[in-house]
């Protein structure tokens, strides 16, 4: 009776669709159970020192949003890469016992999808509550919508999803724990020197920025933020800086105190900005759509890939 109560059950659950449920339930257990809510509070608590860095200048300057940028960006690939760095590689020998058993890969990948798309959904939600609490000025209108929060809300959820797909697919392919712990920063950085914030690339590998999801993140998120109508502060800060030497000539200083008098000063700031117009930063609705689509895409790209890894399981001597 026992046999044949097995095979029932083993035949009730070999379909595709109805193994998805399970493995869902299973990763809200292990969310509640072993611990995998700790990534909402230590999102939280990277928020707020990125907020209290940034808040400043923020949407208030070309250069403050760039910064405010990269590291909005940098907040969301890490949730991404934390969420799931560990998930599959810390159970692969029960994944590799139980696909011998009837599992399906596509399910289990499923039900992981699912699962982290709550998780991200939480932490975009978290990091923008946090950065309004913590006095960040967000601009009223958005490009794609009525409403800057929506869309940023997407762009950050896109880009924490498609991070976290990526790590899905390197914890599908790394050996152990400690393999996977040891890529996931040398991941970030290549994501943070390819996002084109911080450092000029050659033009030789410059166009594999244009792979990267950190580079469409900031380029995003510049975009909403109106990067080009900004105004710019670099030549200004300079000019006052000179002007508080103490060797600085007299009349320098005279002028700097005028045209602070007289408002130039801001005259000065937006007539910097032309010379710093960016064309990826755009904002237009067409360019918002399309680092949403490449984000959107490459997050299914990898869950593709992370199934391709896995069904190759069972030849896996490791």
């Amino acid at each position: 009776m026992a046999d044949v109560e097995v095979k029932k059950r083993s035949e009730r659950y070999r379909g595709r669709i109805t193994q998805i449920p399970i493995y869902i339930g299973k990763n809200f257990r292990m969310f509640v159970y072993q611990s995998d809510w700790k990534v909402i509070p230590m999102a939280t608590f990277i928020a707020m020192i990125v907020a209290v860095v940034v808040k400043k200048s923020f949407y208030v300057t070309m250069e403050g949003t760039t910064k405010g940028a990269l590291a909005l960006m940098s907040v969301a690939l890490w949730n991404g890469f934390f969420n799931s760095i560990q998930v599959v590689c810390r159970e692969r020998s029960i994944i590799k016992r139980e696909h011998r058993s009837g599992m399906h890969i596509t399910s289990y990948i499923f039900a992981h999808m699912v699962y982290q798309l709550f998780i991200c959904v939480i932490q975009t939600v978290t990091t923008l509550v946090v950065f309004m609490y913590m006095g960040i000025k967000f601009p009223s209108e958005g490009v794609v919508s009525d409403y800057f929060l929506l869309d940023m809300f997407v762009t950050l959820l896109l880009v924490t999803y498609s991070a976290d797909m990526l790590s899905l697919f390197l914890s599908s392919i790394v050996k152990n724990t400690t393999a996977a712990m040891t890529i996931m920063p040398l991941v970030l950085m290549v994501q943070l020197i390819f996002s084109g914030c911080m450092f000029s690339l050659p033009k030789g590998i410059k166009p594999l920025s244009e792979f990267m999801i950190s580079n469409h993140a900031t380029s995003c998120i510049c975009a909403e933020a109106n990067y080009n109508a900004l105004p710019s502060s670099s030549g200004w800060s300079m000019l006052k800086k000179m002007a508080k030497r103490e060797d600085a000539d007299p009349e320098i200083k005279a002028m700097v105190l005028e045209m602070e008098a007289t408002g130039q000063d801001e005259v000065i700031k937006y007539e910097t900005a032309k010379s710093s117009f960016d064309k990826d930063y755009v904002s237009t609705y067409g360019n918002v759509k399309y680092h949403w689509r490449f984000m959107f895409s490459m997050s299914f790209i990898f869950a593709g890939l992370s199934v391709v890894a896995l069904e190759f399981i069972d030849k896996d001597k490791r």
